[in-house]
């Protein structure tokens, strides 16, 4: 991983009018009546993957500003998984120093968390599919968009040590690149370049004449002409075609079925391929993701099919649209042909389940917290992961 800005705002002039009140008037009130150490402890009410380097970048650039010495003992490393209400570290330290850092330092490490365990599971469950984060667009500023790549990668990189996956290997933006240990974002083309270039063949010239360096992935359902645009395409550019050097980008939206589909041919199509996939129990949730409208299971196998059939097996299919843990789960089910999923689903989807708690448990070194929260005044460490 390329080094990252060492911390996310906001900067020192603009913290304490973004810190609860509350806590700047116990600052002042400390400040009056006599310092003492602290020790506080941060967890959260539901499992996670541990992401804690940007939140503790920030606490440590902010403790450099006031020439405080802050010692974080991390109970667990980065990418562990932790249950709820288990301790993921403690801060120690002055707490006139510490008290009106808590609001921002709780802002970027919750979310992280629960990304890195959104995006683990993906990964785990897609081991031999590549992953795009996309989800920049979807993210409140830049903060946020920084935080959800960093949790992003922190999962997949998790995924490669416990599964050997390929997890998360780049993302949308520049800003975020370094997550992934690149450069720069990833990407061809958004759907406006179709409409701007008037047809799916027209954009993709364009774009490969721009950039005949960059590997191209073309969106296929601007026209809602999957199969036909996508093998206009590669009868466009064979040798890319036949070299393994072209894409096609499903994001068919759930209105409406991908080209030559509909409920009885959906089915046929998993019956051809994976009839196991369809021969249990499954869910209406499950169902729809394996052979109904939209970018489903058995739109990729399709989309397969017709490209294999071409003799265009060496095209690689892009799938985008809603790819969240449970979809990754369906299409691992059905074994779906994907080589590529662009995601931004991995962001939690109940933001109440990101909230980190921090409660202090000693004073000058004498244990105490508030009532109900004595299971914090014991931590134990786990640095296995």
């Amino acid at each position: 991983m390329k080094d990252a800005k060492t911390h996310l705002g906001p900067q020192v002039e603009d913290q304490p009018a973004l810190t609860d009140s509350y806590f700047n008037l116990t600052k002042q009130i400390v400040q009056a009546n006599g310092d003492v150490s602290v020790t506080y402890a941060v967890f959260m009410r539901r499992p996670v993957t541990l992401a804690p380097r940007l939140a503790i970048d920030w606490l440590m650039a902010m403790a450099k500003s006031r020439d405080a010495d802050i010692e974080v003992d991390l109970l667990h490393k980065e990418g562990a998984w932790v249950g709820a209400g288990e301790p993921l570290l403690t801060i120690t330290g002055s707490f006139a120093m510490l008290v009106d850092l808590e609001t921002v330092f709780l802002q970027r490490l919750g979310a992280a968390c629960v990304a890195a365990y959104n995006a683990y599971q993906m990964c785990v469950e897609l081991p031999d599919v590549a992953f795009l984060a996309m989800d920049a667009r979807h993210c409140a500023g830049e903060d946020m968009a920084h935080m959800m790549a960093y949790g992003a990668s922190v999962g997949s990189n998790k995924a490669r040590l416990k599964t050997h996956a390929k997890g998360f290997v780049g993302c949308a933006t520049d800003a975020t690149a370094h997550y992934f240990g690149n450069d720069a974002g990833m990407g061809t083309m958004p759907h406006a370049l179709i409409g701007y270039a008037g047809s799916t063949v027209a954009a993709a010239k364009l774009f490969h004449a721009q950039f005949p360096e960059k590997p191209l992935t073309v969106l296929v359902d601007y026209f809602g002409q999957e199969v036909d645009d996508a093998l206009a395409v590669c009868q466009t550019f064979p040798e890319l075609a036949y070299g393994g050097q072209l894409a096609i980008r499903l994001d068919t939206h759930g209105g409406r079925y991908v080209q030559g589909l509909d409920t009885q041919s959906s089915y046929a199509v998993l019956e051809r391929n994976v009839p196991e996939a369809i021969r249990g129990y499954r869910s209406e949730h499950e169902l729809k993701q394996l052979m109904g409208t939209g970018v489903s299971a058995a739109a990729v196998w399709h989309v397969r099919e017709q490209l294999n059939q071409a003799g265009f097996d060496k095209v690689k299919i892009v799938a985008s649209s809603g790819f969240g843990p449970d979809k990754c789960r369906v299409f691992a089910l059905a074994k779906a042909p994907v080589d590529v999923i662009g995601t931004g689903s991995y962001l939690p989807e109940k933001w109440t389940e990101t909230y980190a708690t921090a409660d202090i448990i000693a004073y000058d070194g004498v244990s105490r917290v508030k009532l109900g929260r004595e299971f914090l005044l014991a931590p134990s460490k786990d640095v296995a992961g």
